[in-house]
C-alpha cells in the first residue's frame, strides 16, 4: 500500500519512506502495469495505433473511426510510427517503449503481418487488436473482412458482365490480405471456367507508384478488357495509365479497385470497388481492445478471437460490359 501511494504521488507518505521506495523502484527498474492499474479504477486508457501504411487514403478513415469511437469512452489514441520491417533488433528497439506506457495496441497492415511485431507484443502480454494479418496469440483479437470472398465476388461480377480477360494487380504478397485477394481472383476464374493467364497478373505494392508500373505492363500490347487492382491506390494509377494511352474507361477497359477509400470517389470515373468499412472496423477495434484491457491478464481469451466484418461491392462508373473480347 505504501509503494502504491508513492507511485501515485500521494502526499500521505513520510519523506524518508518515500526516498527508500523510490530508490528501490530505480534499482529494480520497476514499471507500473498499466493494465492492472486500469482494472483498479475507471481511468483513461492510452492506446497506441501503430502507423506504417504508405496510403493516406487507407489510413485516414481508420484513424477517424478509431478517434471517434475512443472519444466516446474518454480514452486516448496516440499514433506510433513503425518503420518498414527490418532486423528483429531494430524493430524491438522501436517497440520497446510501448509496454508500461500504453494500455493496448491497435495494429493495422502492413505491420500486422510483421512476425517480429507479433512475437514482441505477445511476449509482453499486451492487449492487441490486429486489423488483418494472421490471428495472434496471447491477449489479442483479429478484425477484418473476408478478403478471399471479397476478391472472388468482384472477379465474378466482372465475369458476369462478359469479361474473360481480366488483369489483376497484386498487392505485397508478404501480407495475408494480398494473398487472399489473389486466391479469390483465381477461384472466381476457376469457377467460371476462365483460364488463368499469368501474363495478366502483375505485382504491385499497394502504392500508387507501384500501380503505375504494374498498369503499364498490363496495358502494353494486347490489353485485357478489365483490370482488377488489389487496392484503390493501384486502381487509380491504372486509370491514369489508361488515360495516358488513350483508352476510355469503361468503354475501352474496365477498372475496379478494393477498399472504397476516399480516393475511389475522388477520381474520374468513380471507381467500382470492394468496400471494407474501415471506419466500422476501427470502431470495433477500439471496443474490442478496451474489453481486452479490462480483462485480467491471466484470463483466457477464447471468445470473438476473430471478428469478420461484412464487405460489399460499390458500383461506380469505371466498369461496364466489354465492347470487345
Amino acid at each position: 500500500m505504501t509503494v502504491s501511494r508513492v507511485i501515485n504521488g500521494e502526499a500521505s507518505v513520510r519523506e524518508s519512506t518515500k526516498e527508500r521506495v523510490l530508490e528501490s523502484v530505480h534499482a529494480l527498474n520497476y514499471q507500473p502495469n498499466l493494465s492492472a492499474r486500469a482494472l483498479a479504477g475507471n481511468r483513461a486508457y492510452k492506446v497506441a495505433f501503430l502507423y506504417g501504411n504508405p496510403s493516406a487514403f487507407y489510413l485516414s478513415p481508420l484513424l477517424v473511426g478509431a478517434l471517434e469511437e475512443i472519444s466516446q469512452h474518454g480514452h486516448q489514441l496516440l499514433v506510433h510510427k513503425v518503420p518498414e520491417a527490418g532486423s528483429d533488433k531494430k524493430l524491438r528497439e522501436r517497440l520497446a517503449g510501448l509496454p508500461g506506457v500504453y494500455d493496448g495496441v491497435i495494429v493495422p497492415p502492413p505491420i500486422s503481418d510483421y512476425p517480429q511485431v507479433r512475437e514482441f507484443l505477445v511476449e509482453q502480454g499486451m492487449p492487441v487488436v490486429w486489423l488483418a494479418g494472421l490471428s495472434g496469440g496471447g491477449r489479442s483479437r483479429r478484425i477484418s473482412i473476408d478478403d478471399f470472398a471479397a476478391a472472388k465476388e468482384m472477379t465474378s461480377y466482372l465475369i458476369g458482365l462478359g469479361h474473360k480477360r481480366i488483369g489483376f494487380i497484386k498487392g505485397s504478397l508478404n501480407q495475408l490480405a494480398a494473398k487472399e485477394r489473389l486466391r479469390g481472383y483465381k477461384a472466381a476464374l476457376a469457377d467460371s471456367s476462365v483460364s488463368y493467364d499469368t501474363n495478366l497478373v502483375v505485382s504491385g505494392a499497394f502504392t500508387y507508384d507501384s500501380g503505375l508500373k504494374a498498369a503499364r505492363k498490363i496495358l502494353t500490347g494486347d490489353p485485357p478488357t478489365a483490370v482488377f487492382a488489389s487496392n484503390d491506390d493501384m486502381a487509380a494509377a491504372a486509370l491514369a495509365v489508361a488515360s495516358s494511352q488513350g483508352l476510355k474507361v469503361p468503354d475501352d477497359i474496365s477498372i475496379a479497385g478494393f477498399d472504397d477509400s476516399p480516393l475511389a470517389s475522388a477520381v474520374f470515373p468513380r471507381l467500382t470497388t470492394v468496400r471494407q468499412p474501415l471506419d466500422v472496423i476501427a470502431g470495433h477495434a477500439v471496443d474490442s481492445l478496451i474489453d481486452l484491457i479490462r480483462k485480467p491478464p491471466t484470463s483466457v481469451v477464447d471468445q470473438a478471437r476473430c471478428l469478420e466484418i461484412p464487405h460489399e461491392i460499390v458500383l461506380g462508373e469505371s466498369v461496364a460490359a466489354p465492347l470487345r473480347q
